[in-house]
């Protein structure tokens, strides 16, 4: 006897139905909270063996996610885009009951596996590498505002260091936002105030050269505002909000090494040249356990690079990535493209080899394709060190 539970999950709702044989037994709803769950457990503990099977819906689907696990029971995870065309050959009735029907139904049509279950550890590495995301957008979005707010006081301070993601940086806007509010101040008073700014050692030549070149900028600066205007508040507060966003990432990037480091796969990652901590732990974060996938083309479609081809009669439509999978690998993947290039310099790879030679052969201006193909081949790579447990070798990669 086989029995299917088939479970629409909402924010609050879960839909369920229960076919055993292809017969449907019963339908009800159940909160999606402890009281509703301990009654999907006595119906789950009628059945021996139930097979569960509902759709991923975020953060939603993650409460009963966790209780099937506590509770040791298998289950099928549909992603979206495979749950809708698996039920588009049904009638076109859309109702979170029928929803839950047709999983239970489909079941006895479509094989599906069970869902591989990770250890918490990739759960709780995909959390944090999601949280620093958002910590880094909100980053941006304050360095736009505090950029905005400069140009009406004294945005010649922008261009006071080559690089403006430092401490001393901020701690000079904080201070010295306002032009006049410089030009008033004493050489010696300025000087001692950048030195006592950031908690590194600035020497004095340096910081004479720093204040030189203030009360230069400070000079040339027309400010649009008063002194008293609320826009020096404004810089204040967002100027705060960077400082602490910057160090609350680097305390992301801490804990995530400190839960990876045990990892097996994580010494192997750090082998690939161009590979740092930040980079290992986010993309172990976004990839889960590497070892569930059955090969790199599985992982290339897991991050969207699979190519999508069309052609039709005498048309054949240019190829291009499906993008239907995880943005953020995609864009970290991207990046470490970059960073395997520079790295090559001292520590040559096969990787750069290739992205090199496809740069000398390409007729067009741009790199985009040419870096996706490398992170095809990145992929492959990083596929072959986990599941074989093998460090990184270029004189084995390149043969």
């Amino acid at each position: 006897m086989r029995t299917v539970f088939g479970i629409d999950v909402s924010k609050h709702i879960i839909n369920l139905a229960i076919v055993v044989n292809k017969v449907k037994v019963d339908e009800c709803k159940l909160t999606l909270d402890r009281p509703g769950l301990d009654n999907l457990l006595k119906l789950l503990k009628v059945f021996h063996q139930p097979e569960v099977v509902f759709e991923a819906t975020g953060i939603y689907s993650r409460t009963l996610q966790h209780f099937l696990d506590c509770n040791e029971f298998n289950y099928t995870m549909l992603n979206p885009l495979t749950a809708k065309k698996q039920l588009d050959s049904l009638r076109p009735y859309k109702t979170d009951r029928a929803d839950a029907l047709n999983l239970a139904q489909t079941s006895f049509i479509i094989h599906r596996s069970l869902s591989y279950k990770q250890a918490p550890v990739y759960e709780q590495l995909h959390d944090l590498s999601r949280f620093y995301q958002e910590v880094s957008r909100d980053v941006v979005n304050h360095k736009n505002r505090l950029h905005r707010a400069l140009q009406l006081t004294f945005p010649q301070l922008e261009s006071l260091f080559s690089n403006t993601n430092n401490e001393l940086y901020w701690a000079i806007v904080m201070r010295f936002s306002c032009p006049s509010q410089v030009l008033k101040t004493s050489f010696t008073d300025l000087r001692s105030l950048i030195q006592d700014s950031t908690n590194k050692v600035i020497s004095t030549n340096r910081a004479t050269c720093i204040t030189k070149k203030l009360i230069s900028l400070a000079k040339e600066a027309y400010p649009v505002v008063n002194d008293n205007s609320y826009v020096y508040e404004q810089i204040q507060y967002l100027t705060k909000r960077i400082v602490e966003e910057v160090h609350e990432k680097d305390k992301i990037i801490s804990e995530m090494q400190h839960e990876a480091e045990n990892l097996p796969e994580y010494d192997l990652l750090l082998s690939i040249p161009g590979f740092g901590v930040r980079t290992v732990t986010s993309l172990i974060g976004e990839l889960g356990d590497i070892r569930r996938f059955h090969s790199s083309n599985a992982l290339n479609a897991y991050i969207g690079i699979d190519l999508r081809h069309y052609e039709s009669g005498n048309f054949v439509a240019t190829d291009h990535i499906s993008k239907r999978g995880d943005a953020v690998a995609r864009k970290i993947l991207f990046r470490s493209i970059q960073n395997i290039a520079v790295a090559s310099h001292f520590h040559p790879n096969h990787i750069n080899d290739f992205y090199q030679k496809r740069k000398r052969q390409s007729s067009q201006p741009g790199t985009k394709k040419i870096a996706i193909a490398a992170i095809h081949r990145l992929l492959r790579t990083i596929y072959h060190l986990v599941k074989y447990n093998q460090s990184y070798n270029y004189q084995i990669a390149k043969a």
